[in-house]
């Protein structure tokens, strides 16, 4: 049997069993097996490394950084944003680290983009949250030539913190949600950004998939902000990871 799974905590939320489950199926993808692998953190880690006929896991949050140490090497990808989402076993038993989040996100804004007439030229982000998923955000943006701040909320380089908002709404119309705020079970949490700023050349962004429209972007929805949620990135980051698995 081969195996592939997912590590994090909490995993109440994924989609990453059911996806390849129904993946395996459809495509007659024989005597593979997706399991689930729920860690507070990261000490039972080396004892599942060493499970027989295990070929790769995706990492979600909180060990996208932790995990690294785990790792013999580096794709450049995951080097340079500096956080993996996928591992992959060598056949020489190596493990190398990847990061198919940032062509998740590039891929579907682009396309996000093109539904609406809209292009990058002119744009600037906002991405709420600094963990490893906005880090894989803000380095697809840079790619694409979108200026970007993070917003925190605590004073860093390059950071804005939630009550420096007010004054710059109207600068950035891409506002990205790379925080776990207003992920199920907690639906009704949201962004602390001033909704009632929004226009309708606004673009929110919200990585979050379930619920399948956040708070986050219900308000801003009521302000006539374009909407989009993560399932289209988690879709293409998900085919992304078996294409590293299978090369």
């Amino acid at each position: 049997m081969t195996r592939y799974g997912l590590i994090g905590f909490p995993l109440t939320h994924s989609f990453s069993k059911r996806y390849f489950t129904e993946k395996f199926i459809r495509e007659n993808i024989s005597d593979s097996q997706y399991e689930l692998f729920e860690m507070p953190d990261l000490s039972t880690l080396p004892d599942l490394l060493a499970m027989p006929g295990l070929r790769g896991l995706n990492v979600t949050i909180p060990h996208k950084q932790a995990v690294l140490p785990y790792l013999n090497q580096l794709d450049p990808s995951a080097e340079k944003i500096g956080a993996v989402n996928v591992i992959k076993f060598e056949a020489d038993g190596s493990r190398t680290g990847y990061n198919s989040d940032y062509f998740g996100f590039r891929q579907s804004l682009t396309d996000w983009l093109t539904t609406l007439n809209r292009t990058t030229e002119g744009l600037q982000a906002l991405v709420l949250g600094t963990g490893g998923a906005s880090k894989a955000v803000t380095v697809a943006l840079a790619d694409l030539g979108v200026p970007f701040r993070y917003v925190s909320r605590t004073q860093a380089a390059n950071t804005l913190t939630y009550d420096g908002l007010p004054g710059v709404m109207n600068q950035y119309e891409l506002i990205i949600n790379g925080s776990p705020v207003g992920t199920y079970p907690h639906v009704e949490a949201a962004p602390a950004i001033p909704y009632a700023q929004l226009t309708e050349r606004h673009l929110l962004y919200d990585l979050v998939y379930n619920p399948a429209e956040t708070t986050f972007m219900q308000l801003g929805r009521q302000h006539d902000a374009a909407v989009h949620n993560g399932l289209r990135m988690l879709e293409l980051q998900a085919e992304k990871a078996w294409e590293i698995w299978q090369q």
